[in-house]
């Protein structure tokens, strides 16, 4: 039987998206089923003074107006916790409509409860609100005069400080320094299926079809927001229409739609707007980042000094760990990192594809390239003189790298050889041309509790694996459907995974990257111990021909155990099963993570480069080419990992020309909308070449796999901008560089 594990195998969910037939969580159809619209906040700041709701509750086919007055009140607003742990994952640590008092614009005042969508979206516009405005801070400007460095970020997981030497000391004695203040604007996400919840009571019992990368996040977060046994509460996700970070974290809407279900005694559909889309799941925050390197005239580091400011809200200490990867990537005995917040009037940041990793790479990449300018060295070539052998902060061995084989390989890709290093001289027509390249970096995270999984096998040969993982259009799925197979020794075709529901052996919610290698590992083992049970069954039955024999010399192929070095010996599973008047047999896999403390360094690293051309009269950029070579550990499904790298890095390059969320003076966001907020298009894709070189990585997880959903889009910003410069002459520091900025 040839192995699974690695081949370019089509979606196995695939038929049921195409045709219609695959089920999301706006689509769910249940008998008298109504519908809930939120009513959101026009004002950043202040108090709700009135809320009259006179006309929406006598309107056609409305059945409530729920409000913070009559709103039933549930139990605690759980801590912040990254949905990697398994438990509760609040997106922040706020719960709306339990007074009046309003935090940020689009905040959530009341909801419109109908029989019809239609109905529900009147009413709500017939709910007048009134309020008292208050003084607010929403940009990163407003609130300068009040940050404060916090003393952890990230829920209470990185510190708010890290550093290495004595970096005021080794910046003095630096013979070449770079210094530039970076801002990147804020960024949101906008999935193709706006996030929705679709809830119905049965007596004490709560159902919640909803749009999330981890439902066992959702079953606990709602569980303890309306002090509900997690007995009581089943969460089902049949398919997501992508997520990116916001189905990440747990936010209110699911539990205000079963708030909703139980006062209507009816099953309520809560689907967001795309508007509300942009102030109810959280964003990548409006950030400024201020960094200096210092280094001698070969080029090798001496220290680094990096630090950010960026808003958070008034509940949370929330910014996304932008110095992260850019403080491990290089060698460097010399290290300041300090994050600094502003208490603002924001819902909660979140994560974003590449939550930190994408917009401090940007700054720690370009100026990389400024270094390598000022010493006239090839930016390649700075890079292999920094290159840390060993995790720079801990001073660990890392686990696996490959990233001198990327840098290689990728610049053979795009003939970097051939570029002519002087910025501003080649053409082609009007088009001034450039190349940029930029390392790239994404930890490898374990999760904070045991994965599990079920394989169960019949006694016709067929074969099932479960676990409550939500596939979030990545193909996770499909990817666990190959390692079922190979781990189980059938074929595909008599192989079936079935996840998405909290009924299932637990898995922590598929985020950072980790989802490939947390669920893979709890599968693998529940395949393998089914496996090896069976073949033990086998050996002990003195009806098999394989009676008596060394377990350890039977093999599994094709669904038929077989001994070694005598492969016509032996009998298949279902003969095994049938003979023993066994409809079924099954086996629990359960994986346990290694600690935060592995004395490892664990990253998933690559090599990016972008080919540029750049019109200076009118400003515009078109992206040529982009080349990524990626060490991924183990490869899953090549189609399905090669369909996640070439997202990441459409992008990055989203994240470096177009991507940015616009602050009104009034405190809301200016353009919420997909027809002002700037996404790529297919006229806007250009040539992508990805490789991957494969090491071998035995710390990370059983199957050595490293994950490839971030890191494709980590360099790819760095890269254009060093591409632009290549093109042009002229730096960009500010994120996205716009037609203006091109001028």
């Amino acid at each position: 039987m040839t192995a699974a594990i690695g081949r370019p195998l089509d979606r196995v969910d695939g038929r049921a998206k195409v045709t219609g037939a695959g089920r999301y969580s706006a689509e769910i159809a249940l008998p008298g089923l109504a519908h809930a619209v939120l009513v959101t906040s026009r004002v950043p700041s202040g108090r709700v003074e009135l809320i009259d709701t006179y006309d929406a509750e006598r309107a056609e086919g409305v059945l409530a107006v729920l409000h913070h007055l009559n709103l039933p009140k549930g139990g605690s607003v759980p801590p912040l916790l990254p949905s990697l742990f398994g438990g509760p994952a609040s997106g922040q640590t706020f719960f709306p409509m339990q007074d009046e008092v309003i935090h940020y614009a689009g905040q959530h005042l009341a909801m419109v409860v109908a029989e019809t969508l239609d109905q529900a979206e009147h009413a709500a516009r017939l709910v007048r609100v009134t309020c008292r405005e208050t003084a607010s801070v929403t940009t990163v400007e407003q609130g300068r005069d009040r940050a404060y460095e916090a003393e952890k970020i990230f829920a209470g997981f990185i510190p708010g400080r890290v550093a290495r030497g004595d970096v005021a000391a080794a910046l003095d004695r630096a013979q070449v320094t770079v210094e530039n203040t970076y801002h990147c604007a804020a960024n949101h996400h906008n999935p193709i299926e706006c996030s929705a919840t679709t809830a119905v009571w049965e007596g004490d019992r709560l159902t919640l079809y909803d749009a999330t990368q981890g439902p066992n996040a959702t079953l606990h977060t709602v569980a303890e927001l309306l002090n509900v046994m997690p007995s009581h509460i089943r969460v089902v996700t049949d398919h997501v229409g992508g997520s990116f970070g916001c189905k990440a974290m747990i936010w209110d809407h699911p539990a205000l739609a079963a708030l909703a279900a139980r006062a209507v005694h009816r099953p309520v559909r809560l689907a967001l707007s795309r508007e509300q889309m942009f102030s109810s799941v959280g964003h990548r925050e409006e950030q400024e980042q201020h960094l200096t390197l210092g280094a001698d005239r070969d080029g090798r580091l001496t220290a680094i000094r990096h630090h950010k400011l960026s808003p958070t809200s008034h509940f949370d200490d929330w910014a996304e760990p932008s110095l992260g990867v850019a403080s491990q990537m290089y060698a460097c005995p010399n290290y300041e990192g300090v994050y600094r917040l502003i208490k603002a009037n924001t819902m909660t940041p979140t994560f974003t594809r590449c939550p930190g990793e994408a917009s401090g790479m940007f700054v720690m990449e370009t100026a990389m390239d400024e270094l390598a300018a000022k010493l006239d060295l090839d930016p390649l070539e700075l890079r292999l003189r920094n290159y840390a052998e060993n995790e720079p902060m801990s001073g660990h061995p890392w686990s696996s790298k490959g990233l001198r084989d990327c840098y290689r390989r990728g610049a053979e890709l795009a003939r970097w050889s051939e570029r002519d290093p002087r910025p501003g001289v080649t053409r082609d027509g009007n088009w001034l041309l450039g190349w940029g390249m930029a390392s790239s970096g994404y930890p490898v995270t374990p999760p904070g509790n045991p994965q599990r999984a079920r394989a169960r096998i019949f006694a016709d040969g067929s074969a099932v694996v479960q676990s409550s993982f939500s596939d979030i259009g990545t193909g996770s799925a499909t990817a666990m459907t190959q390692v079922a197979a190979d781990g189980l020794g059938v074929p595909l075709e008599r192989m079936r995974v079935q996840y998405g529901d909290s009924d299932l052996p637990n898995t922590a919610a598929a985020v950072g990257s980790a989802g490939a290698g947390m669920v893979s590992a709890a599968v693998h083992i529940a395949a393998t111990a089914l496996r090896d049970q069976l073949i033990a069954q086998a050996v002990a039955d003195e009806h098999s021909p394989l009676h008596g024999a060394d377990p350890a010399q039977v093999v599994v192929s094709d669904g038929r155990m077989a001994l070694r070095d005598r492969p016509d010996t032996g009998e298949t599973y279902a003969e095994l099963l049938q003979r023993a008047m066994m409809a079924d047999a099954e086996a629990l896999g359960t994986w346990i993570p290694p600690g935060l403390d592995t004395p490892y360094g664990t990253m998933t690293f690559g090599a990016q480069f972008a080919q540029v051309a750049v019109d200076p009269e009118l400003g515009l950029c078109r992206v040529r080419q982009l080349i990524g070579v990626f060490d991924p550990g183990r490869v899953l499904n090549r189609k399905t990992a090669h369909s996640q790298l070439m997202g990441g890095m459409l992008w990055g390059m989203s994240h470096a020309l177009l991507e940015g969320t616009i602050m009104g003076p009034d405190g809301r966001w200016a353009n919420a909308s997909l027809g002002e907020y700037l996404v790529p298009v297919n006229a806007d894709a250009p040539d992508v070449v990805i490789e991957t070189i494969e090491t071998v990585d035995t710390v990370v997880n059983p199957l050595g796999v490293k994950g490839v959903g971030e890191v494709g889009m980590v360099g790819t910003a760095a890269a254009i901008a060093n591409a632009i410069w290549h093109a042009t002459g002229r730096r960009h520091h500010r994120l996205p560089i716009t037609v203006e900025d091109l001028l």
